[in-house]
């Protein structure tokens, strides 16, 4: 399973990458992004999602204005 991790430090809160994949990206109160529950592993910020996704999240990665999401 392909492994997400957001950083927040990073993370310019423009909402991009829960656009483009909403099934894998939300945002928290503060507007910056997190892995919807399902797909959460130690935090909000990290996780595994399904391999059929992986391009989805691939996606929303190269997508970020700002580099803050990583797809391995």
């Amino acid at each position: 399973m392909p492994k997400v991790t957001i950083d927040h430090e990073s993370c310019i809160a423009c909402g991009v990458c829960a656009s483009v994949a909403p099934e894998i990206f939300e945002a928290n109160e503060e507007g910056k992004s997190i892995l919807v529950e399902k797909f959460r592993t130690s935090s909000p910020t990290e996780g595994e999602i399904p391999d059929d996704m992986k391009d989805m999240a691939e996606t929303a990665a190269s997508s970020c204005p700002v580099g803050a999401i990583k797809v391995e």
